[in-house]
């Protein structure tokens, strides 16, 4: 039997790399990988299943008998190579958010699948999984939809990985900068990241931080439908490297209490730690959601506050991984 073939398409970004590594760490450890991305990408060399491998650029044959492809780069790479990946007749995993709303993809992750089973049919084509944010967001109020929240408010603290190797290069190159009263440079993000908070990037930015707050309200309002509510949400960039970090506050029309509460973030696959609170470097290398205990608003005791943190890249990955095990058993 010819073994399992997988394309990553995007394979040089932080999360493809990602991919590659959890699946060679998996059953699918033995399968023909083929790399490839974008034209700056082109010729890098790598491994795969421990052999040299090169990314190359996606071409008319590039996902030819392919079994699974992973669409792990950027919303526009996706949207330009989405119908050839189609037409090869794979089984399709967007990672990127572009097909996000489309009628023919079906949205999946694990803790959906605890709150609200759903099932990967092998008659399925196209699966979309969220990013880190909007599974914690998505979670957080499926989790809670059973007391019945009057409104729920996200506040999630992005890190410089979500832009890529370039984007960490940019924030320990300022960093250094600063730390030696040097003027920082900002070619990535056209303003000043390090030692920073921003609700936006400079005018001349390669990145956008207002196009990754959009992708986050587009993919919690498709995951969510009633009686879940869905949460406003804000995303803010904070002056990490690595992991999400995320704040909800939920308003209860009736009184609940820590138990009831911590009860259901439980039973929606979040791990609590009673002892320390989560934060971006407890949850580094892990494939799940970490909160903190709940904690009431002083001035309101039927307003709780939610804290959490989580792997932004390993969270992603390892749940497109293990709806690829669900789907080729």
């Amino acid at each position: 039997m010819a073994p399992t073939r997988i394309v990553i398409a995007g394979a040089s970004s932080l999360l493809g790399a990602e991919l590659k590594s959890l699946l060679e760490e998996s059953r699918f450890a033995a399968s023909d990988f083929r790399l490839v991305d974008e034209d700056l990408s082109v010729g890098t060399l790598t491994e795969a299943a421990g052999e040299p491998a090169v990314i190359r650029p996606v071409e008319e044959d590039s996902f030819n008998r392919a079994n699974l492809i992973f669409l792990s780069g950027s919303a526009q790479f996706t949207g330009t190579n989405l119908d050839l990946a189609l037409r090869s007749g794979a089984i399709v995993i967007d990672l990127s958010g572009e097909t996000i709303l489309q009628s023919s993809a079906a949205i999946w992750f694990t803790n959906l699948e605890l709150l609200h089973p759903v099932s990967a049919a092998s008659s399925q084509k196209v699966f979309a999984v969220p990013g880190a944010p909007a599974i914690a967001a998505a979670t957080l109020s499926l989790a809670l939809s059973k007391f019945a929240p009057e409104h729920l408010t996200l506040v999630a603290l992005q890190s410089a990985s979500e832009s890529g190797k370039k984007g960490i290069e940019e924030l320990e190159l300022q960093t250094s900068q600063l730390l030696s009263f040097q003027t920082v440079g900002s070619p990535i993000f056209d303003t000043q990241v390090g030692f920073n908070l921003l609700d936006r990037f400079g005018p001349q930015s390669k990145e956008s931080l207002s196009s990754s707050r959009d992708r986050l309200r587009r993919e919690v309002a498709a995951i969510l439908s009633p009686p879940a509510k869905v949460p406003a949400v804000q995303l803010v960039q904070a002056p990490v490297f690595y992991g999400l970090a995320f704040t909800l506050a939920a308003k209860f029309a009736t009184s609940v209490d820590a138990a009831q509460l911590s009860a259901a973030a439980k039973s929606a696959g979040l791990l609590m730690d009673p002892d320390s609170g989560p934060s971006n470097l407890s949850v580094a290398g892990e494939s799940f959601i970490q909160i903190a205990m709940p904690e009431p608003d002083a001035s309101d005791p039927n307003l709780w506050w939610f804290f959490g943190a989580a792997d932004n890249i390993r969270l992603p990955a390892f749940n497109a991984v293990k709806l690829a095990e669900k789907l080729l058993p």
